[in-house]
């Protein structure tokens, strides 16, 4: 599902809020906004969204906390919006489950795809795969098989669980403290040097050109997305 699709947008600046309603309508969403997080809150709590939009500068309760609030309730996606500088902020809002991010300034054609992705993700989340394919990769979750243009590569038992956890979350923003807690344990979430070494190994394995990474892809100061091929 994607037009059609019930849109929350919460911001406390009206231009903005003006701007994002005409534009998702114009692309067929149903909006509804909100000034606050109160007010955000208040109109989740009547009926779910199906994709929130989210400020995290607001009046009275923070955009976190509003992250927090939903995801206690909700899988439903959370695409948070920041103002550069705002990078604690972006990653404390990643670690408490939104799905990704934008950085204002920000154009209309990229929100529109973080939008349909991330609607694509929550309705493919309601029949996960065994296997995920991205162009001539392919990830068998059960076997543990990761095979490129039909050739099985090699991977150790952590270089796997870490491909899965992307590749599990493709599309997604994963910070690193996350990745580390998921692959590693909570006690290696500053391992962060840990985690490079392992990305690198990865890419030299299933990149062809792992300087210019395909499928593993830094988001700086923040973590990896593994993408998917459109």
């Amino acid at each position: 599902m994607t037009h059609g699709a019930r849109i929350l947008v919460v911001d406390d600046e009206p231009h903005i809020l003006r701007s994002l309603r005409t534009t998702l309508a114009a692309h067929g969403y149903d909006v509804q906004t909100a000034a606050s997080g109160e007010e955000a809150l208040d109109i989740a709590e009547g009926r779910l969204p199906d994709l929130v939009v989210l400020d995290l500068v607001l009046p009275g309760i923070s955009g976190l906390q509003v992250c927090e609030s939903l995801r206690r309730r909700s899988t439903l996606p959370i695409l948070v919006l920041s103002a550069r500088g705002d990078e604690r902020d972006k990653v404390a809002a990643l670690d408490l489950g939104a799905d990704d991010y934008l950085t204002k300034p920000f154009g209309v054609n990229e929100l529109l795809a973080r939008v349909r992705a991330a609607l694509r993700r929550a309705a493919g989340a309601r029949g996960l795969s065994a296997t995920v394919e991205s162009g001539d990769l392919r990830i068998d979750f059960d076997r543990r098989q990761v095979t490129r243009a039909g050739e099985e590569l090699r991977l150790t038992p952590t270089e796997f669980d870490l491909l899965k956890t992307l590749a599990g979350h493709a599309g997604r923003v994963l910070t690193h403290g996350y990745l580390l807690r998921t692959v590693w344990g909570p006690e290696y979430e500053q391992e962060s040097q840990l985690l490079r070494v392992f990305v690198g190994q990865l890419r030299r394995k299933i990149e062809l050109d792992p300087s210019r990474p395909r499928y593993i892809v830094t988001e700086p100061g923040v973590g990896y997305r593994f993408r998917l091929d459109d």
